[in-house]
C-alpha cells in the first residue's frame, strides 16, 4: 500500500482509505460479521484510514467502527464527524454551534470506544452560526486532547478559508468521482493554496462508476439511490453511456471500471485520498489494486473528456440536500 500526507502537517494515510458502505448494519445483524471481517481485510492490505460519522446508520457505524477495531487503534487514522442531523420527517437540519460540538465529540468518543478521534469534522456548515466560532469550539478539543486534526465537509471555498483563518484545517472531504468534478472549480485550488488535504468520497459515484449497475431495478429496494437524481431512469441512461467508456478503458488495462475510476483520481494529485465505501471484502480488495494501477497518460485524458463537468446527467443529490452543500 502506498501513503499519503493529509494537508501539510497532517497524519500519513493509505492512498486509499475505506468509507462507510451503503447498506445499513443493525445490531446483531449477520452483515456484521462480514463487516469485521472487511475492516480486518483492509488492515492486512495496510490500510489505516477509515472514516465514519454520527450521522451514519444512526451512529450505528461508529460503535460498529469501533468494535471491528478493538484491538488494532495503533493501526488506524480514525475520522468520524459531526453536524449533520436526518430528522425524522425526512428532511436534513445542521448544528455547528460550539456546545453541540463538545456534546457529539464526547458522545462520538464513547461509542467508537478511544480516548482521541485523529480527524474530526464539521460534517455540514450551519449557516446560522458563524464558522469561526465552530472552528474555535473544535479547536478547543484539540487543547483539550480529545481530538488531534480538523477538517471540514462540503464547504465553499470562502468558508474553508474563513474556517483556516481560525484554526488550520488539516483536510476538506467533498464528493469527487470521474462522474462529479465540480470541485476542480474552486475546491481544489483553494486547498492546494492552503496546504489543505482532499478526502474524495462517493469516488465510485456511489456505484455508478462500478459497471454493475444497468438499470434502476439492481438497485436494493428502499435503497436511497432511488431517490438520487443522477439514477432516475431518464438520467441513469445517460450516464450509462459514459460508464461504457470507463469500461472500454478498463478493458485494454485489464481491470475492472472500479479500480480504473479509483486510479484516475489518485493520479489528480498526490494531495488526495478516496475513500470507497464498502462492507465486502471481495470490493474491498478490489479498490485496494487500484493504488498500484497506472494509466497511461493517453487514458486519463480520454476519461477526463468523457466526463467533463456537466457531461453527467441529474444532480448529485435531491434539490432539498443540494441546498445544504457548498456553503
Amino acid at each position: 500500500m502506498k501513503y499519503r500526507r493529509l494537508g501539510y502537517n497532517g497524519p500519513q494515510v493509505s492512498a486509499i482509505g475505506l468509507g462507510r458502505g451503503t447498506r445499513p448494519i443493525q445490531f446483531g445483524d449477520p452483515l456484521e460479521a462480514e463487516f469485521n471481517a472487511t475492516i480486518r481485510r483492509a488492515l492486512d492490505l495496510g490500510i489505516n484510514f477509515f472514516d465514519t460519522s454520527d450521522a451514519y446508520w444512526g451512529s450505528r457505524h461508529e460503535t460498529l467502527l469501533g468494535r471491528a477495531l478493538k484491538g488494532h487503534r495503533n493501526q488506524a487514522v480514525i475520522a468520524s464527524k459531526f453536524g449533520n442531523i436526518d430528522l425524522p420527517d425526512g428532511k436534513k437540519a445542521t448544528n455547528g454551534r460550539p456546545e453541540y460540538v463538545f456534546e457529539c465529540c464526547d458522545a462520538s468518543l464513547k461509542r467508537i470506544g478511544v480516548d482521541v478521534i485523529d480527524l474530526y469534522y464539521l460534517h455540514r456548515v450551519d449557516p446560522g452560526v458563524p464558522i469561526e466560532e465552530t472552528i474555535g469550539a473544535m479547536a478547543q478539543l484539540i487543547s483539550q486532547g480529545k481530538v488531534r486534526f480538523l477538517g471540514i465537509c462540503e464547504a465553499g471555498a470562502r468558508t474553508l478559508k474563513r474556517a483556516h483563518r481560525e484554526h488550520p484545517i488539516t483536510v476538506l472531504q467533498t464528493e469527487y468521482s470521474l462522474w462529479y468534478r465540480e470541485m476542480e472549480r474552486d475546491i481544489l485550488a483553494a486547498c492546494r493554496e492552503l496546504g489543505v488535504g482532499y478526502i474524495a468520497y462517493a469516488p465510485l459515484g456511489r456505484g455508478l462508476l462500478t459497471g454493475t449497475i444497468k438499470s434502476v431495478d439492481d438497485l436494493p429496494p428502499g435503497d436511497r439511490r432511488r431517490n438520487n437524481p443522477r439514477f432516475k431512469p431518464e438520467n441513469l441512461a445517460r450516464n450509462l453511456g459514459l460508464v461504457r467508456e470507463l469500461e472500454s478503458v478498463a478493458a485494454r488495462n485489464q481491470a475492472s471500471p472500479a479500480q480504473v475510476a479509483l486510479a484516475w483520481i489518485l493520479a489528480q494529485g498526490e494531495d488526495i485520498v478516496p475513500i470507497p465505501g464498502t462492507s465486502h471484502v471481495h470490493n474491498l480488495e478490489q479498490n485496494v489494486t487500484a493504488a498500484e494501477l497506472q494509466l497511461s497518460a493517453g487514458d486519463l485524458e480520454h476519461l477526463s473528456q468523457v466526463f467533463a463537468i456537466g457531461a453527467g446527467a441529474g444532480e448529485r443529490y435531491p434539490a432539498h440536500v443540494l441546498k445544504g452543500v457548498g456553503l
